[in-house]
């Protein structure tokens, strides 16, 4: 089995590369790490980066979780291979460019690309972001998937995932003790559904919506709460549509004997307990 110890970063080829940094610092309030000639490297946490973004295509994503050692990764890497998964050893020039010892890739079942990695880096200087957001930390993604049930099965048996709880057919899945790490929400197509970051408090949640919609974001759903998570969320549109989300108040899983998975109904109601409704075509 392969085991996932927690996602690391996300990243992601943008036609407006300066059009993606000014959103990723003046709205959605994260700090730049580093910039390159073609890409910008953003931390939102005490990592080097949680997010980075280059110039190239819009398809071009990539999701990456940590392991514990090499000798995990070559592991993973002939599991992979043994499921006739193709797999991409990441060169030295491409692992410094992912600030990790070392990586491999391939593609999950749907098509979206996994990075697994080796020693991603940490700062010794603090996240310190442009705006006030209140933002503590890169925390989940949502991908897409074309056949929940497939895929549910690729990230709990190959990997170490376990379901928290399902909205419809969609799993909710952790990786350690907060509810979900990963989410899979059927579509018909691959790509990053979501990227999450925690803030601090439901203010947080609150002043960003006023300061986005202030600035004519588009706000997608919420703010609401989570009835799964019991999370307090927002979520709005980025770059290139990628939506991300604020949240505050996520649950944890402390007993792993004693919680059995849920199921809500694939409606409103089952992914907000205050009666927000989405327009995010992967909740409707």
């Amino acid at each position: 089995m392969i085991k996932l110890r927690e996602v690391s970063y996300v990243r992601m080829g943008t036609r407006d590369l300066e059009g993606a940094e000014f959103f990723a610092t003046d709205y959605l309030g994260l700090e730049v790490s580093e910039r390159h000639k073609n890409s910008v490297y953003f931390k939102s946490d005490a990592r080097a980066h949680t997010l980075c973004y280059f110039e190239g295509d819009l398809t071009d994503q990539a999701v990456a979780f940590e392991i514990a050692s090499e000798a995990e990764l070559e592991q993973a890497a002939a599991t992979l291979e043994a499921m006739q998964h193709a797999v991409h050893r990441g060169s030295a020039q491409e692992a410094a460019l992912r600030k990790v010892a070392a990586f491999i890739s391939f593609r999950d079942p749907t098509g979206n690309t996994i990075e697994l990695v080796v020693r991603p880096e940490r700062s010794g200087r603090r996240y310190h972001g442009r705006r006030d957001a209140g933002i503590t930390g890169f925390s989940h993604v949502g991908l897409c998937t074309t056949d929940a049930v497939r895929d549910e099965k690729f990230w709990t048996e190959v990997c170490n995932a376990r379901v928290s709880d399902r909205i419809g057919d969609a799993p909710l899945l952790r990786i350690d003790a907060v509810h979900h790490t990963i989410a899979l929400f059927p579509t018909d197509r691959a790509g990053i559904q979501h990227i999450n970051h925690q803030v601090e408090t439901a203010d947080d949640v609150q002043r960003s919506f006023h300061f986005l919609n202030d600035r004519q974001v588009k706000m997608v759903f919420g703010p609401g709460r989570h009835p799964t998570s019991s999370a307090k969320f927002l979520y709005f549109e980025g770059p290139d549509g990628v939506v991300f989300e604020y949240s505050s108040g996520v649950r944890e899983i402390a007993d792993e004997l004693l919680y059995r998975e849920r199921q809500f109904l694939f409606s409103p109601k089952g992914f907000c307990h205050w009666g927000a409704k989405p327009a995010i075509r992967e909740f409707t």
